[in-house]
């Protein structure tokens, strides 16, 4: 265990991710609703979302972006120490996602846990790995995002099956060695449980178990109160960015990327303005993605990694809100 006056510095050591091959594009929503490629596109930047195939679970789209993210990293999965899987689409409520991953990446025994906070996930799961890298207590981190969100839309309902697909991340984080920078310098995470039912899935839980009429009653399907959302969305992912520029002493000039949860171009753009953000030095991977929820902070993240946009030494602000609602950023030098 590190001397608390000691903290290790925590890299990002390499990022994956992984889409499923199908594709729903807005022309396909034509012909199975009341809408348009030009209406969803306006509203949401949005023009084709993945789909996964109908053997895929959860932990399956995560192995893959697990996958790359460990060969990105050069770290064997026998090096793993522990396990953060970010979903609220899980194979099964027990035993939790993180488990099955374990077990298909073939990982040793380690700490392997789920975490539930929507599309703040990774953002919360790499915030406690932070915690546990800096105290030195593991070295080897495996933090996934992953949602198979398209089995609990409905798509009679245009106000989320326009939005939502499916896709995975995933980033290994560990110790900055000797003559590496890289440090995660803050994160800053919020809750508004009395905002609950603007995003809400009734059933499956213990409150609303499956049964026949609550299947009958669609409760097995998200619930948004859309016009609401939006409005919480940029007000709580424009405060948490503003926080973590505040608490570093940094001004917006000297961030080189915004990597924003990727629900709507409207509310990242919104979001950027109020950050005071230059849209050029914002990432946006949405268009051919669409919201997976856990998954797309990571999935831009490491999109814009690939593409040499976002490189070492960098500074990089994260920020998401969630089903919750929750929220959160994270600010990090890459």
């Amino acid at each position: 265990m590190a001397n608390l006056a000691q903290l290790y510095k925590t890299r990002i050591k390499g990022t994956g991710s992984y889409l499923p091959d199908k594709l729903l594009t807005n022309k396909d929503l034509e012909k199975m609703m009341d809408t348009s490629d030009e209406w969803i596109t306006e509203r949401t930047g949005i023009k084709a979302r993945h789909i996964a195939a109908d053997d895929q679970a959860t932990s399956d789209l995560g192995v893959i972006a697990a996958q790359r993210a460990l060969e990105n990293a050069n770290v064997d999965v026998s090096e793993i120490d522990m396990i953060l899987f970010a979903t609220v689409t899980p194979d099964y409520l027990m035993p939790n996602t993180a488990c099955m991953l374990q077990q298909k990446l073939g990982a040793p025994n380690c700490v392997a846990m789920d975490l539930s906070a929507a599309c703040s996930g990774l953002i919360y799961a790499l915030s406690i790995a932070d915690q546990f890298i800096k105290t030195g207590n593991k070295k080897n981190i495996l933090v996934v995002g992953a949602e198979v969100l398209t089995r609990f839309i409905d798509y009679e309902d245009r106000t989320t099956c326009i939005l939502f697909g499916d896709g995975a991340s995933a980033v290994v984080v560990g110790p900055s060695e000797e003559g590496q920078d890289s440090d995660i310098y803050s994160h800053h995470l919020y809750a508004e449980g009395q905002l609950g039912d603007l995003l809400i899935l009734h059933g499956g839980g213990s409150k609303h178990p499956p049964r026949q009429h609550t299947v009958d009653q669609k409760l097995h399907y998200v619930d948004m109160n859309g016009r609401d959302i939006f409005k919480n969305a940029v007000r709580t992912m424009g405060r948490c960015a503003i926080e973590a520029i505040e608490h570093n002493k940094m001004t917006p000039d000297q961030i080189d990327w915004m990597v924003p949860h990727q629900a709507n171009i409207r509310i990242i753009e919104a979001t950027a303005k109020q950050a005071k953000f230059p849209m050029e030095k914002v990432i946006v991977e949405i268009e051919d993605v669409g919201n997976t929820s856990a998954a797309t902070v990571g999935i831009a993240l490491d999109r814009a990694i690939q593409k040499g946009k976002i490189q070492r030494g960098q500074n990089v602000l994260l920020a998401a809100f969630g089903g919750g609602l929750t929220s959160g950023s994270l600010l990090m030098r890459y």
